[in-house]
Protein backbone atom coordinates (compact mmCIF):
# COMPACT_ATOMS: atom_id res chain seq x y z
CA UNK A 1 0.00 0.00 0.00
CA UNK A 2 2.97 2.69 0.60
CA UNK A 3 4.49 1.79 -2.64
CA UNK A 4 1.24 2.23 -4.70
CA UNK A 5 1.31 5.51 -2.40
CA UNK A 6 4.82 6.64 -3.45
CA UNK A 7 3.89 5.65 -7.21
CA UNK A 8 0.88 8.23 -6.54
CA UNK A 9 2.81 10.67 -5.45
CA UNK A 10 5.69 10.94 -7.67
CA UNK A 11 3.14 10.93 -10.46
CA UNK A 12 1.42 14.12 -8.77
CA UNK A 13 4.91 15.55 -8.36
CA UNK A 14 5.45 14.64 -12.32
CA UNK A 15 2.58 16.49 -13.62
CA UNK A 16 2.80 19.45 -10.99
CA UNK A 17 6.47 19.96 -12.36
CA UNK A 18 5.64 20.12 -16.30
CA UNK A 19 2.05 21.85 -15.15
CA UNK A 20 4.43 24.79 -13.49
CA UNK A 21 7.32 24.64 -16.11
CA UNK A 22 5.47 24.68 -19.34
CA UNK A 23 8.52 26.35 -20.88
CA UNK A 24 10.70 22.97 -20.77
CA UNK A 25 8.20 21.03 -22.21
CA UNK A 26 6.94 23.46 -25.37
CA UNK A 27 8.73 22.46 -28.88
CA UNK A 28 7.58 24.33 -31.79
CA UNK A 29 6.10 23.16 -35.00
CA UNK A 30 8.79 23.93 -37.76
CA UNK A 31 6.54 26.99 -39.23
CA UNK A 32 6.51 28.50 -35.44
CA UNK A 33 10.31 27.54 -35.22
CA UNK A 34 10.94 28.98 -38.58
CA UNK A 35 9.51 32.49 -37.30
CA UNK A 36 11.69 32.53 -34.12
CA UNK A 37 15.11 32.00 -35.96
CA UNK A 38 14.21 34.51 -38.33
CA UNK A 39 14.65 36.73 -35.02
CA UNK A 40 18.42 35.61 -35.59
CA UNK A 41 18.67 38.62 -38.75
CA UNK A 42 15.20 40.69 -38.80
CA UNK A 43 14.40 43.26 -36.11
CA UNK A 44 10.61 43.47 -37.38
CA UNK A 45 8.59 39.68 -37.62
CA UNK A 46 5.15 39.29 -38.31
CA UNK A 47 3.13 35.70 -37.67
CA UNK A 48 0.15 36.05 -40.25
CA UNK A 49 -1.44 32.76 -38.55
CA UNK A 50 -5.57 31.44 -38.40
CA UNK A 51 -7.51 31.24 -35.72
CA UNK A 52 -6.59 28.58 -33.24
CA UNK A 53 -3.45 27.71 -34.84
CA UNK A 54 -0.75 28.59 -31.76
CA UNK A 55 0.38 31.74 -32.55
CA UNK A 56 -0.40 33.60 -28.95
CA UNK A 57 1.41 30.18 -27.78
CA UNK A 58 4.40 30.57 -29.78
CA UNK A 59 4.51 34.26 -29.22
CA UNK A 60 4.52 33.83 -25.06
CA UNK A 61 7.21 31.01 -25.84
CA UNK A 62 9.48 33.09 -27.40
CA UNK A 63 8.94 35.94 -24.79
CA UNK A 64 9.47 33.42 -21.48
CA UNK A 65 12.92 32.25 -22.97
CA UNK A 66 13.83 35.97 -23.54
CA UNK A 67 12.45 37.09 -20.40
CA UNK A 68 14.22 34.28 -18.20
CA UNK A 69 17.05 33.78 -20.48
CA UNK A 70 16.44 30.21 -20.66
CA UNK A 71 16.85 28.63 -24.27
CA UNK A 72 16.47 25.20 -25.14
CA UNK A 73 20.00 23.75 -26.87
CA UNK A 74 18.65 24.27 -30.46
CA UNK A 75 17.46 27.64 -30.35
CA UNK A 76 17.54 29.32 -33.62
CA UNK A 77 16.94 32.98 -33.47
CA UNK A 78 18.09 35.75 -31.46
CA UNK A 79 19.65 35.55 -27.95
CA UNK A 80 20.01 38.24 -24.83
CA UNK A 81 22.26 37.49 -22.34
CA UNK A 82 21.51 39.93 -19.80
CA UNK A 83 18.02 41.15 -18.23
CA UNK A 84 15.63 42.50 -20.54
CA UNK A 85 13.16 44.86 -20.39
CA UNK A 86 10.08 43.99 -22.72
CA UNK A 87 6.47 44.80 -23.68
CA UNK A 88 3.36 42.81 -24.47
CA UNK A 89 0.63 43.98 -25.54
CA UNK A 90 -2.60 43.42 -27.27
CA UNK A 91 -6.19 44.77 -28.40
CA UNK A 92 -7.33 46.31 -25.10
CA UNK A 93 -6.68 45.87 -21.51
CA UNK A 94 -9.01 42.75 -20.72
CA UNK A 95 -7.48 41.41 -24.05
CA UNK A 96 -4.32 41.56 -22.88
CA UNK A 97 -5.16 40.00 -19.51
CA UNK A 98 -7.02 37.14 -21.23
CA UNK A 99 -4.63 35.99 -24.06
CA UNK A 100 -0.90 37.38 -23.67
CA UNK A 101 -0.66 37.61 -19.60
CA UNK A 102 -2.88 34.31 -19.06
CA UNK A 103 0.19 32.73 -21.78
CA UNK A 104 2.71 33.90 -20.15
CA UNK A 105 1.58 33.42 -15.90
CA UNK A 106 -1.78 31.37 -16.31
CA UNK A 107 -5.40 31.87 -15.86
CA UNK A 108 -5.62 35.30 -14.10
CA UNK A 109 -7.73 35.43 -10.73
CA UNK A 110 -6.74 31.75 -10.20
CA UNK A 111 -4.21 31.96 -7.69
CA UNK A 112 -3.52 27.78 -7.99
CA UNK A 113 -3.17 28.63 -11.69
CA UNK A 114 -0.26 31.33 -11.13
CA UNK A 115 2.90 30.04 -12.92
CA UNK A 116 1.29 27.67 -15.17
CA UNK A 117 1.88 29.61 -18.08
CA UNK A 118 5.11 29.80 -20.22
CA UNK A 119 7.17 31.35 -17.24
CA UNK A 120 8.08 28.93 -15.01
CA UNK A 121 6.55 29.64 -11.36
CA UNK A 122 10.02 29.45 -10.05
CA UNK A 123 11.06 32.34 -11.51
CA UNK A 124 8.31 34.36 -11.03
CA UNK A 125 9.54 36.82 -8.61
CA UNK A 126 7.10 39.93 -8.62
CA UNK A 127 4.30 41.64 -10.42
CA UNK A 128 2.61 44.51 -10.17
CA UNK A 129 -1.12 45.14 -10.61
CA UNK A 130 -3.03 47.36 -12.96
CA UNK A 131 -5.28 49.85 -12.23
CA UNK A 132 -7.99 49.63 -14.99
CA UNK A 133 -8.99 45.90 -16.05
CA UNK A 134 -9.58 43.15 -12.70
CA UNK A 135 -6.84 40.27 -12.32
CA UNK A 136 -4.53 42.07 -14.79
CA UNK A 137 -0.94 42.40 -14.19
CA UNK A 138 1.05 45.84 -15.27
CA UNK A 139 4.39 44.96 -14.75
CA UNK A 140 5.73 41.20 -14.54
CA UNK A 141 8.92 40.19 -12.64
CA UNK A 142 11.34 37.64 -13.88
CA UNK A 143 14.40 35.49 -12.67
CA UNK A 144 17.27 35.73 -15.74
CA UNK A 145 19.45 33.02 -15.89
CA UNK A 146 22.50 35.72 -15.88
CA UNK A 147 21.12 36.20 -12.29
CA UNK A 148 19.56 39.91 -12.98
CA UNK A 149 15.62 40.29 -13.28
CA UNK A 150 13.74 40.91 -16.27
CA UNK A 151 10.40 43.30 -16.29
CA UNK A 152 7.57 42.82 -19.02
CA UNK A 153 4.78 45.18 -18.49
CA UNK A 154 1.85 44.75 -20.29
CA UNK A 155 -0.55 47.16 -22.81
CA UNK A 156 -2.91 47.98 -24.68
CA UNK A 157 -3.73 49.79 -27.52
CA UNK A 158 -6.48 52.08 -26.40
CA UNK A 159 -3.96 53.44 -24.64
CA UNK A 160 -2.63 57.41 -25.81
CA UNK A 161 0.19 57.77 -27.41
CA UNK A 162 1.93 59.14 -24.91
CA UNK A 163 1.78 56.30 -22.79
CA UNK A 164 3.86 54.13 -25.48
CA UNK A 165 6.18 57.00 -25.42
CA UNK A 166 9.45 57.29 -23.35
CA UNK A 167 10.91 53.81 -22.60
CA UNK A 168 14.00 51.83 -24.21
CA UNK A 169 12.92 48.76 -24.62
CA UNK A 170 15.09 45.41 -25.49
CA UNK A 171 11.73 43.65 -26.92
CA UNK A 172 7.95 44.11 -27.73
CA UNK A 173 5.58 41.44 -28.70
CA UNK A 174 2.29 42.68 -29.97
CA UNK A 175 -0.36 39.96 -30.01
CA UNK A 176 -3.44 41.24 -32.76
CA UNK A 177 -2.80 43.81 -35.06
CA UNK A 178 -2.53 47.30 -34.01
CA UNK A 179 -2.91 50.85 -36.10
CA UNK A 180 -0.01 51.77 -37.57
CA UNK A 181 0.58 54.77 -35.56
CA UNK A 182 0.66 52.50 -32.28
CA UNK A 183 3.09 49.90 -33.89
CA UNK A 184 5.52 52.86 -35.07
CA UNK A 185 5.30 54.17 -31.58
CA UNK A 186 6.18 50.35 -30.56
CA UNK A 187 9.39 50.38 -33.38
CA UNK A 188 10.77 53.43 -32.01
CA UNK A 189 10.96 51.76 -28.15
CA UNK A 190 13.62 49.24 -29.40
CA UNK A 191 15.92 51.73 -32.01
CA UNK A 192 18.25 52.81 -29.57
CA UNK A 193 18.92 49.09 -27.95
CA UNK A 194 18.54 47.17 -31.80
CA UNK A 195 15.92 45.43 -29.52
CA UNK A 196 13.28 43.43 -31.21
CA UNK A 197 9.58 43.42 -32.24
CA UNK A 198 7.69 40.68 -33.84
CA UNK A 199 3.69 40.44 -34.37
CA UNK A 200 1.39 37.68 -33.83
CA UNK A 201 -1.91 37.37 -35.33
CA UNK A 202 -4.88 36.66 -37.94
CA UNK A 203 -5.09 39.42 -40.77
CA UNK A 204 -8.40 40.05 -40.72
CA UNK A 205 -8.01 43.96 -41.66
CA UNK A 206 -6.83 42.66 -45.04
CA UNK A 207 -3.83 44.44 -46.54
CA UNK A 208 -3.58 47.22 -44.18
CA UNK A 209 -0.72 49.53 -43.62
CA UNK A 210 0.74 47.07 -41.12
CA UNK A 211 0.25 44.05 -42.96
CA UNK A 212 1.70 45.92 -46.54
CA UNK A 213 4.91 46.75 -44.26
CA UNK A 214 5.81 43.01 -44.06
CA UNK A 215 3.59 41.98 -47.18
CA UNK A 216 5.04 44.65 -49.86
CA UNK A 217 7.95 46.39 -48.84
CA UNK A 218 11.06 44.67 -48.73
CA UNK A 219 13.73 45.26 -46.39
CA UNK A 220 16.53 43.28 -44.62
CA UNK A 221 15.35 44.26 -41.17
CA UNK A 222 11.38 42.77 -41.98
CA UNK A 223 9.78 39.30 -42.18
CA UNK A 224 7.18 37.47 -42.43
CA UNK A 225 5.94 34.11 -41.83
CA UNK A 226 2.64 32.48 -43.03
CA UNK A 227 0.79 29.50 -40.48
CA UNK A 228 -1.47 27.48 -41.69
CA UNK A 229 -4.06 25.04 -40.40
CA UNK A 230 -1.57 22.16 -42.13
CA UNK A 231 1.42 23.82 -39.96
CA UNK A 232 -0.78 22.95 -36.72
CA UNK A 233 -0.21 19.53 -36.21
CA UNK A 234 -2.69 19.46 -32.61
CA UNK A 235 -5.55 19.74 -35.55
CA UNK A 236 -6.10 16.19 -36.78
CA UNK A 237 -6.18 15.78 -40.50
CA UNK A 238 -9.92 14.86 -40.44
CA UNK A 239 -10.83 17.65 -38.51
CA UNK A 240 -9.34 19.95 -41.10
CA UNK A 241 -12.17 19.73 -43.39
CA UNK A 242 -14.93 20.90 -40.84
CA UNK A 243 -13.07 23.83 -39.41
CA UNK A 244 -12.45 25.50 -42.70
CA UNK A 245 -15.86 24.82 -43.57
CA UNK A 246 -17.22 26.39 -40.14
CA UNK A 247 -15.84 29.87 -41.33
CA UNK A 248 -17.87 31.98 -44.16
CA UNK A 249 -16.15 31.47 -47.46
CA UNK A 250 -14.87 34.87 -48.11
CA UNK A 251 -13.30 34.54 -44.48
CA UNK A 252 -11.58 30.85 -44.79
CA UNK A 253 -8.13 31.73 -46.18
CA UNK A 254 -7.97 34.66 -43.85
CA UNK A 255 -8.81 32.52 -40.51
CA UNK A 256 -6.93 28.69 -41.45
CA UNK A 257 -4.26 30.18 -43.46
CA UNK A 258 -3.37 33.49 -42.19
CA UNK A 259 -3.89 35.27 -45.76
CA UNK A 260 -5.11 38.90 -45.63
CA UNK A 261 -8.96 39.00 -45.36
CA UNK A 262 -10.37 39.72 -49.02
CA UNK A 263 -13.28 42.04 -47.19
CA UNK A 264 -16.36 40.50 -48.62
CA UNK A 265 -14.73 38.24 -51.04
CA UNK A 266 -12.47 38.28 -53.98
CA UNK A 267 -13.92 39.94 -57.14
CA UNK A 268 -12.26 37.07 -59.32
CA UNK A 269 -12.89 33.37 -59.37
CA UNK A 270 -11.11 32.11 -61.79
CA UNK A 271 -7.72 30.44 -60.24
CA UNK A 272 -4.67 32.49 -61.61
CA UNK A 273 -3.45 29.13 -63.22
CA UNK A 274 -6.24 28.91 -65.43
CA UNK A 275 -4.75 32.23 -67.23
CA UNK A 276 -1.64 31.32 -67.73
CA UNK A 277 0.58 31.09 -71.07
CA UNK A 278 4.36 30.24 -71.42
CA UNK A 279 6.23 33.29 -71.99
CA UNK A 280 7.54 31.62 -75.07
CA UNK A 281 4.49 31.35 -77.30
CA UNK A 282 4.63 32.86 -80.91
CA UNK A 283 2.51 36.20 -80.55
CA UNK A 284 1.81 36.00 -84.28
CA UNK A 285 2.26 39.97 -86.34
CA UNK A 286 -1.72 39.67 -87.51
CA UNK A 287 -2.77 39.73 -83.72
CA UNK A 288 -4.10 43.16 -82.66
CA UNK A 289 -1.69 44.84 -80.18
CA UNK A 290 -2.46 47.76 -77.48
CA UNK A 291 -1.51 49.10 -74.47
CA UNK A 292 -3.44 50.41 -71.31
CA UNK A 293 -2.39 52.60 -68.96
CA UNK A 294 -2.94 54.34 -65.63
CA UNK A 295 -1.59 57.14 -64.67
CA UNK A 296 0.67 57.35 -61.42
CA UNK A 297 -0.86 60.50 -60.01
CA UNK A 298 -1.18 59.13 -56.67
CA UNK A 299 0.04 56.12 -56.69
CA UNK A 300 2.02 54.15 -59.21
CA UNK A 301 2.27 54.18 -63.02
CA UNK A 302 0.67 51.15 -64.61
CA UNK A 303 1.09 49.68 -68.35
CA UNK A 304 -0.32 46.58 -69.97
CA UNK A 305 0.15 45.05 -73.20
CA UNK A 306 -2.22 42.96 -75.29
CA UNK A 307 -2.46 40.79 -77.74
CA UNK A 308 -6.25 40.42 -79.58
CA UNK A 309 -6.33 37.49 -81.18
CA UNK A 310 -9.50 38.79 -83.24
CA UNK A 311 -10.42 34.90 -84.68
CA UNK A 312 -10.67 33.30 -80.98
CA UNK A 313 -11.99 36.37 -79.39
CA UNK A 314 -9.23 35.73 -77.03
CA UNK A 315 -7.00 38.87 -75.35
CA UNK A 316 -3.74 37.79 -73.73
CA UNK A 317 -1.63 39.76 -71.50
CA UNK A 318 2.02 40.20 -73.19
CA UNK A 319 3.51 42.82 -70.60
CA UNK A 320 3.28 44.15 -67.43
CA UNK A 321 4.59 47.93 -65.97
CA UNK A 322 4.21 49.11 -62.72
CA UNK A 323 6.40 52.11 -61.82
CA UNK A 324 6.89 54.53 -58.56
CA UNK A 325 8.20 57.49 -58.73
CA UNK A 326 9.12 57.91 -62.06
CA UNK A 327 8.45 61.33 -64.23
CA UNK A 328 6.17 60.12 -68.07
CA UNK A 329 9.96 60.42 -69.88
CA UNK A 330 10.93 57.13 -68.08
CA UNK A 331 7.17 55.89 -68.28
CA UNK A 332 7.41 56.26 -72.24
CA UNK A 333 10.40 54.76 -72.50
CA UNK A 334 10.19 51.80 -70.78
CA UNK A 335 7.00 50.66 -72.97
CA UNK A 336 9.01 52.24 -76.14
CA UNK A 337 11.62 49.48 -75.48
CA UNK A 338 9.17 46.65 -75.73
CA UNK A 339 6.63 47.58 -78.31
CA UNK A 340 7.25 51.60 -79.38
CA UNK A 341 4.94 51.64 -82.70
CA UNK A 342 1.63 50.25 -80.47
CA UNK A 343 -0.95 52.65 -79.82
CA UNK A 344 -1.73 53.25 -76.54
CA UNK A 345 -5.30 53.23 -74.17
CA UNK A 346 -5.58 55.65 -71.33
CA UNK A 347 -8.27 56.82 -68.61
CA UNK A 348 -10.41 59.41 -68.82
CA UNK A 349 -8.24 61.56 -65.97
CA UNK A 350 -5.63 62.26 -68.81
CA UNK A 351 -7.26 65.20 -69.41
CA UNK A 352 -6.91 66.42 -65.92
CA UNK A 353 -4.62 69.66 -66.48
CA UNK A 354 -1.54 69.47 -64.48
CA UNK A 355 -1.73 72.92 -61.76
CA UNK A 356 1.35 74.75 -62.40
CA UNK A 357 1.69 74.30 -65.87
CA UNK A 358 -2.26 73.73 -67.08
CA UNK A 359 -1.20 71.52 -69.41
CA UNK A 360 -3.24 68.11 -70.09
CA UNK A 361 -1.50 65.37 -68.41
CA UNK A 362 -1.96 63.28 -71.24
CA UNK A 363 -0.30 65.58 -73.60
CA UNK A 364 3.08 65.13 -71.51
CA UNK A 365 3.27 61.87 -73.24
CA UNK A 366 2.79 62.55 -76.40
CA UNK A 367 5.25 65.42 -75.69
CA UNK A 368 7.66 61.81 -75.31
CA UNK A 369 6.55 60.12 -78.38
CA UNK A 370 4.26 57.85 -77.11
CA UNK A 371 1.04 56.84 -79.59
CA UNK A 372 -2.46 57.70 -77.42
CA UNK A 373 -5.47 57.29 -79.14
CA UNK A 374 -7.52 60.23 -80.00
CA UNK A 375 -9.49 59.77 -76.59
CA UNK A 376 -9.76 58.14 -73.41
CA UNK A 377 -10.89 54.93 -73.22
CA UNK A 378 -14.41 54.17 -72.93
CA UNK A 379 -16.75 50.95 -73.72
CA UNK A 380 -18.49 50.99 -77.05
CA UNK A 381 -21.35 53.70 -76.51
CA UNK A 382 -19.32 55.56 -75.07
CA UNK A 383 -19.51 54.53 -70.93
CA UNK A 384 -16.08 53.66 -68.79
CA UNK A 385 -18.18 51.59 -65.96
CA UNK A 386 -16.10 50.01 -63.45
CA UNK A 387 -17.72 47.00 -63.10
CA UNK A 388 -18.49 46.29 -66.50
CA UNK A 389 -14.67 45.90 -66.84
CA UNK A 390 -14.47 43.72 -63.69
CA UNK A 391 -17.46 41.23 -65.43
CA UNK A 392 -15.39 41.14 -68.64
CA UNK A 393 -12.19 40.18 -67.27
CA UNK A 394 -13.96 37.18 -64.92
CA UNK A 395 -15.96 36.29 -68.23
CA UNK A 396 -12.67 35.79 -70.42
CA UNK A 397 -11.13 34.38 -67.49
CA UNK A 398 -13.80 31.83 -66.65
CA UNK A 399 -14.05 30.92 -70.19
CA UNK A 400 -10.32 30.83 -71.66
CA UNK A 401 -10.54 33.94 -73.30
CA UNK A 402 -7.94 36.11 -71.14
CA UNK A 403 -4.45 34.78 -70.88
CA UNK A 404 -1.60 36.25 -69.12
CA UNK A 405 2.22 35.89 -69.39
CA UNK A 406 2.90 33.08 -66.71
CA UNK A 407 5.75 35.18 -65.46
CA UNK A 408 3.79 38.92 -64.84
CA UNK A 409 3.97 38.20 -61.17
CA UNK A 410 2.61 41.69 -60.28
CA UNK A 411 -0.16 41.38 -62.60
CA UNK A 412 -1.21 38.25 -60.72
CA UNK A 413 -0.43 39.69 -57.02
CA UNK A 414 -3.29 42.47 -58.20
CA UNK A 415 -5.31 39.79 -59.75
CA UNK A 416 -5.23 37.72 -56.20
CA UNK A 417 -6.05 40.59 -53.92
CA UNK A 418 -8.44 42.92 -55.97
CA UNK A 419 -11.72 42.17 -53.89
CA UNK A 420 -14.75 44.21 -52.49
CA UNK A 421 -15.06 45.58 -49.27
CA UNK A 422 -18.11 44.71 -46.91
CA UNK A 423 -20.88 46.76 -48.54
CA UNK A 424 -19.72 45.32 -51.99
CA UNK A 425 -17.84 48.45 -53.28
CA UNK A 426 -14.65 47.33 -55.47
CA UNK A 427 -11.63 48.26 -52.88
CA UNK A 428 -9.52 50.20 -55.60
CA UNK A 429 -6.01 50.01 -53.76
CA UNK A 430 -3.33 48.33 -55.75
CA UNK A 431 -5.32 47.76 -58.93
CA UNK A 432 -2.92 49.85 -61.01
CA UNK A 433 -1.97 47.06 -63.89
CA UNK A 434 -5.94 45.57 -63.47
CA UNK A 435 -7.02 49.29 -64.15
CA UNK A 436 -4.49 49.37 -67.36
CA UNK A 437 -5.71 46.18 -68.44
CA UNK A 438 -9.31 47.30 -67.87
CA UNK A 439 -8.48 50.44 -70.27
CA UNK A 440 -7.18 47.77 -73.52
CA UNK A 441 -9.80 46.13 -72.99
CA UNK A 442 -12.26 48.93 -73.42
CA UNK A 443 -10.69 50.13 -76.92
CA UNK A 444 -9.68 46.75 -77.88
CA UNK A 445 -11.41 47.62 -81.08
CA UNK A 446 -8.86 50.27 -81.85
CA UNK A 447 -6.16 48.09 -81.62
CA UNK A 448 -4.09 47.23 -84.88
CA UNK A 449 -1.78 44.19 -85.70
CA UNK A 450 2.20 44.73 -85.57
CA UNK A 451 5.24 43.42 -84.35
CA UNK A 452 6.48 43.36 -81.10
CA UNK A 453 10.00 45.10 -80.12
CA UNK A 454 11.85 48.22 -80.94
CA UNK A 455 11.95 50.04 -84.36
CA UNK A 456 14.84 49.88 -86.75
CA UNK A 457 16.14 52.89 -85.73
CA UNK A 458 15.37 55.84 -83.39
CA UNK A 459 13.09 58.84 -84.58
CA UNK A 460 14.99 61.90 -85.77
CA UNK A 461 13.59 65.20 -84.66
CA UNK A 462 10.74 66.39 -86.15
CA UNK A 463 9.95 62.81 -88.07
CA UNK A 464 6.58 61.92 -87.85
CA UNK A 465 5.35 58.24 -86.07
CA UNK A 466 5.54 55.41 -88.35
CA UNK A 467 3.07 53.18 -88.31
CA UNK A 468 2.78 49.90 -87.19
CA UNK A 469 1.14 48.27 -90.23
CA UNK A 470 1.39 49.20 -93.72
CA UNK A 471 -0.21 48.01 -97.51
CA UNK A 472 -3.97 46.66 -97.55
CA UNK A 473 -5.53 45.10 -94.92
CA UNK A 474 -5.28 41.21 -94.80
CA UNK A 475 -7.74 38.66 -93.93
CA UNK A 476 -6.38 36.77 -90.83
CA UNK A 477 -5.82 33.66 -92.81
CA UNK A 478 -3.75 35.15 -95.99
CA UNK A 479 -1.91 36.99 -92.76
CA UNK A 480 -1.74 33.60 -91.41
CA UNK A 481 -0.08 32.11 -94.28
CA UNK A 482 2.38 34.89 -94.70
CA UNK A 483 3.74 33.80 -91.19
CA UNK A 484 4.63 30.37 -92.14
CA UNK A 485 5.90 31.32 -95.94
CA UNK A 486 8.30 33.85 -93.70
CA UNK A 487 9.42 30.87 -91.75
CA UNK A 488 10.08 28.78 -94.68
CA UNK A 489 6.98 26.74 -94.73
CA UNK A 490 5.44 26.20 -98.18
Amino acid sequence: MARKDDVLRLLEQQVKAKRENRLKSFHPYPKQRAFIEAGADHRERLLCAGNQLGKSTVGAYEMACHLTGIYPSDWPGRRFDHPVRAWAAGESSAATRDISQRALVGSPGDPEAWGTGMIPKALLVGKSASHGVADAIDTLRVRHASGGVSECTFKSYEMTREKWQGASLDLVWLDEEPDESIYIEALARTAATRGSIYLTFTPLRGYSAVVSRFLREASPDRCFVKFGIKDAGHIPEEERARVIASYPAHQRQARTEGEPLLGAGAVFETPEVNLYFPPDQYIPEYWHKLWGIDFGVSHPFAAVLIAYDRDGDCVYVLEALRMVGKQPIHHVAAMRKIAPEVKVAYPHDGHIREKSSGTQLIKFYKDQGLRVLGSHATWPGGNNSLEAGLMEIEERASSGRLRVKQTLHDWFEEYRMYHRDENGNPVKIMDDLLAATRYALMMKRHARPGAIGAPLRPYAAGEPLRRPYRGPQKSATEAFFDVFHRRGYP
